[in-house]
């Protein structure tokens, strides 16, 4: 029998087990969302499009035999920009999964500001798609007018609403809703891309994903309603995918909590 790995966590809101133990970069005003020389952008779009994917494409097939089932659904909104809410279980291949999935729609990715901090690899990352999370509230603004511009552009824009990777996790952790404020002040659409956990016939695991959508918000709430019954949905979706899952490399236990009560009845 396979040896699996055990994973004692505390908050599943909370915890990272991604292990980068990079210093973040402070991402304030005066970092560059906005690039406007031509010959950056070529550079972004062929690298983004172009050279890496060959690279994505034989990285996902051998080291997951990666299949990906629903991507006919992205049609419906192939002509506007739409966000693509994912389950955060891989440290490197959450950064392409769904570019593959929705290509040939260029594909950016809102990250935590670790993911610009690697030394020499800063301006790779960036013209790759990340758009780092601000840090200030006159970086916010301008955050947001990339956010913006990106879906009027016609590309999509990809959340792990999760927030942090849980390698190989097989289920569904709770998430906060306001990641859903975006596609509900831009009236965008929005699709879900869950990744599952499953076993080949040869016994391997495989990494299988299933697109949803499109979801649109509902124009008859308020704005926080909205973006409440937005973050449900995508939930829900979430989770009825993950039980596809059948392979699980990595166990989770969640840690007890032993109160100064029960220490004391322990006591004799």
């Amino acid at each position: 029998m396979e040896d699996k790995k055990i994973i004692y966590y505390e908050d599943e809101l909370n915890d990272d087990f991604a292990k980068m133990n990079i210093i973040p970069t402070t991402i304030d005003e005066n970092y560059k969302y906005f690039h406007k020389n031509p010959l950056w952008n070529i550079c972004s779009f062929l690298l983004q499009n172009i050279f890496s994917m060959p690279i994505k494409c034989l990285y996902s097939k051998f080291k997951f035999n990666h299949k990906i089932i629903g991507r006919e659904k992205y049609k419906e909104c192939k002509d506007k920009g739409y966000f693509i809410y994912a389950n955060h279980t891989q440290p490197f291949a959450d950064t392409f999964l769904p570019s593959l999935s929705n290509y040939p729609k260029r594909n950016f990715f809102i990250v935590n500001p670790e993911n610009i901090s690697m030394k020499g690899l800063k301006t790779l990352v960036k013209m790759l798609g990340a758009i780092p999370v601000p840090g200030n509230i006159k970086a916010t603004k301008i955050f947001l007018n990339q956010i913006k511009y990106t879906i009027k552009k016609g590309y999509s824009i990809t959340i792990y609403p999760e927030a942090h990777i849980w390698p190989y996790y097989t289920k569904i952790r709770d998430f906060k809703s306001v990641s859903f404020k975006y596609p509900v002040e831009l009236n965008a659409p929005v699709y879900v891309h869950t990744n599952t956990y499953q076993k080949t016939k040869k016994g391997k695991c495989q990494i299988v994903t299933y697109i949803d959508g499109p979801i649109y918000t509902d124009s008859s709430l308020n704005k926080k309603e909205s973006q409440e019954k937005l973050c449900n949905e995508v939930k829900q979706l979430m989770i009825g995918r993950s039980k596809e899952s059948n392979y699980e490399k990595i166990i989770y236990i969640k840690k007890e909590v032993v109160t100064n009560t029960e220490v004391e009845n322990t006591n004799f």
